[in-house]
């Protein structure tokens, strides 16, 4: 099973708590997993250990993963996510122009098989809230099928 996802490690944090023989550290990863073929997910794991913390975030994003409709390997539409203060906008692009995208934008956007597009990563620059961003604006994204069903057309309707 964990070899048809491809696994991304976003962000590994070590905290420490102060006792009374000294400090405690343990740690916190963010992971983003995919399919590289349109199904992604992340997860947040925290452990006593860097393996378990990670291990952990897999798990959960396995769990939670999302479809991400595409076109050719770039996104339908222009779509801009807001999760908190973090704004992602995010914009097709023509082929061969790569990921034009920084840090956690980039490793969500590879592993769900997106191959080209433009983005922007706006307000906090918070690990988190940029990939809750970016999922947020991927969930909100209108799959052409769909909306013709919708509307009661048929694509041939819709597009001429």
């Amino acid at each position: 099973m964990d070899k048809e996802f491809a696994e991304k490690l976003i962000k590994l944090n070590r905290v420490a708590k102060v006792v009374k023989g000294g400090r405690r550290f343990s740690f916190s990863a963010l992971v983003v997993v995919g399919d590289r073929n349109g199904r992604v997910g992340y997860g947040y794991g925290k452990a006593n250990d860097v393996s378990e913390a990670i291990r952990k975030g897999v798990d959960r994003a396995k769990r939670g993963m999302i479809e991400v409709p595409r076109q050719k390997y770039t996104i339908p539409h222009e779509i801009q996510g807001r999760f908190k203060s973090a704004n992602v906008l995010l914009k097709p692009a023509a082929p061969g122009t790569g990921i034009i995208a920084g840090g956690p934008v980039r490793a969500v956007l590879e592993v769900g098989g997106v191959h080209d597009v433009l983005s922007k990563s706006m307000g906090s620059q918070n690990a988190i809230n940029i990939v809750k961003a970016v999922f947020q604006g991927l969930e909100s994204i209108m799959n052409a099928r769909q909306v013709a069903h919708n509307r009661g057309k048929s694509l041939k309707e819709m597009w001429g």
